[in-house]
């Protein structure tokens, strides 16, 4: 089953990186950005619950998607970039393995326990 969702998560991967593709910007933006959204892990040194809520939010398609359409809705290519980014992003690490974090470990993820204490 991991792999399936694997496989599902490459295409959304994939179908962000063809949104990117008809947006105004240049090719190494893309990567640049991909990171980006894993600052929100910073909240980490406050504490589990706030990292995690901040990594949620920030990890979750549904804002990503709700940024783009805003972004296509008002003609914004910035606002549709961060979506798309948020968007590739958590694909990307959905693939990996890594999903939205429960409150009371970084390793605790919806996906299953990650990390050497799997």
């Amino acid at each position: 089953m991991k792999k399936i969702v694997a496989i599902e998560e490459i295409a959304m991967f994939l179908l962000a990186l063809f949104g990117f593709c008809y947006l105004p910007f240049s090719w190494w933006v893309f990567p640049a950005l991909l990171l980006v959204p894993d600052l929100s892990m910073l909240g980490y040194i406050i504490n589990p619950k706030v990292g995690a809520i901040l990594y949620n939010i920030l990890h979750h398609k549904a804002l990503a998607i709700a940024i783009f359409v805003t972004g296509f809705y008002l003609s914004s290519p910035i606002l549709q970039l961060i979506g798309i980014i948020l968007f590739a992003h958590s694909s990307m690490d959905r693939a990996l393995g890594y999903g939205l974090k429960y409150f009371n470990a970084f390793n605790h993820t919806h996906l299953g326990i990650i990390g050497k204490n799997k």
